[in-house]
């Protein structure tokens, strides 16, 4: 055991060290520095500790513009690969940082396959139950979900797992902003961090015409996939929270009519989560070595499939809900949905969360006087 720990801290220190080496070249030449919020950050230092290294990790949002720009790139020797070098240190920061620590290992298994074998297997558990209990062999339950899965058994369910993934999310993300901030805060930053999160603006490549995939043309298809899937996600968590309001404030019960507020948020919801993940697996598939790193793609398709799952079982539940299938596909959805949850934490879901860190960091970074003008290093 103690020779795999030694055998991953030298590997993460090679990671980190490749970016230090880029990332002096590019403080040298910064003909990249208009790209994005990396190239600003970047400048503000001579020197590049291992909290600066995480920190522009995370910062990085890995569209490839800087790649297909840069006139170091491979095959040229000094071989810069920004995106690549960026993307192995920020798996291991999601490693490093993952609570409990132990679970920081989860990170490099987190695949494709594990991904589908747990919500198989999660789904085949709850079909088995049903089976035992004869509720598959009732027929058409007009969609009354509670009559498969008694309301407070799903919500006890799946509240203790949404309180564990906020919980371990918060405490990783914790432990990463006390070591990348020294303390300092300043007005207004917490804001515009948050405009840029949900703008997606450094998915703009700088210029406003967005990033580079295959080739050296520039196009917006990242950021939008992107933004069909982050709010799709979010329509989906606002119709699950208004139909927590419907049924504990006004003991209205489900099912809604399709035309009710939680089916309609959850229809366009599923949608985008279907469109988004959709397009990011082919960009994913379609994405040169240099411009990722091809360890983490199982991870990253992982969490894709379990999202185009999620949406997928979803759709077909409610356009079945008032047939004899309506029981074996809630099943199903919740099996995958479950999935989804326990893996967030461990997952790709987790570049969401620090990316947003290194957001505010630069925002307040941006507002104070630049470390080399005061002399530090």
């Amino acid at each position: 055991m103690q020779r795999v720990i030694e055998i991953v801290e030298l590997a993460r220190a090679e990671s980190e060290g490749e970016v230090a080496r880029q990332m002096q070249i590019c403080n040298a030449c910064r003909y990249c520095e208009g790209f994005c919020a990396v190239f600003p950050a970047m400048t503000r230092r001579l020197d590049f500790t291992k909290a600066d290294i995480h920190y522009l990790a995370n910062l990085c949002h890995n569209c490839g513009a800087c790649l297909h720009a840069c006139q170091y790139a491979p095959p040229h020797e000094f071989a810069v690969a920004v995106p690549q070098a960026m993307a192995k240190v920020r798996r291991e920061t999601y490693a490093a940082y993952a609570w409990p620590p132990s679970f920081g290992a989860l990170y490099r298994h987190n695949g494709l396959a594990v991904a589908l074998a747990t919500a198989g297997g999660l789904a085949l558990f709850l079909v088995l139950a049903l089976a035992l209990n004869g509720t598959l062999a009732s027929g058409p339950l007009a969609g009354n979900f509670y009559a498969v899965f008694p309301h407070n058994l799903m919500a006890t369910l799946f509240g203790v797992v949404f309180l564990y993934v906020v919980l371990a999310l918060s405490l990783g993300v914790a432990k990463f902003w006390r070591d990348v901030t020294p303390g300092a805060t300043a007005p207004g930053a917490a804001g515009e961090a948050t405009r840029n999160a949900l703008e997606l603006t450094y998915l703009g490549g700088g210029h406003g015409d967005g990033c580079n995939e295959e080739d050296d043309r520039f196009t917006l298809v990242r950021r939008r996939f992107h933004h069909l899937t982050f709010y799709g996600f979010l329509l989906c968590f606002a119709a699950t929270s208004v139909a927590t309001v419907y049924h504990y404030a006004f003991n209205w019960h489900a099912p809604y009519p399709f035309f009710s507020l939680p089916v309609l948020l959850g229809t366009l919801g599923g949608i985008g989560l279907l469109a988004g993940p959709a397009g990011l697996l082919w960009l994913n598939l379609r994405r040169h070595p240099l411009e990722g790193d091809v360890a983490q793609r199982p991870m990253d398709r992982g969490f894709i499939a379990l999202l185009l799952l999620t949406s997928a079982t979803g759709l077909a539940l409610l356009a079945a809900r008032g047939t004899g299938a309506m029981a074996l596909l809630l099943a199903v959805h919740l099996g995958v949905v479950m999935a989804l949850f326990l893996t967030l934490p461990y997952g790709k879901f987790a570049h969401a969360v620090y990316r947003c860190a290194a957001l505010l960091k630069f925002n307040i970074e941006k507002r104070l006087p630049s470390r080399i003008a005061l002399g530090a290093d």
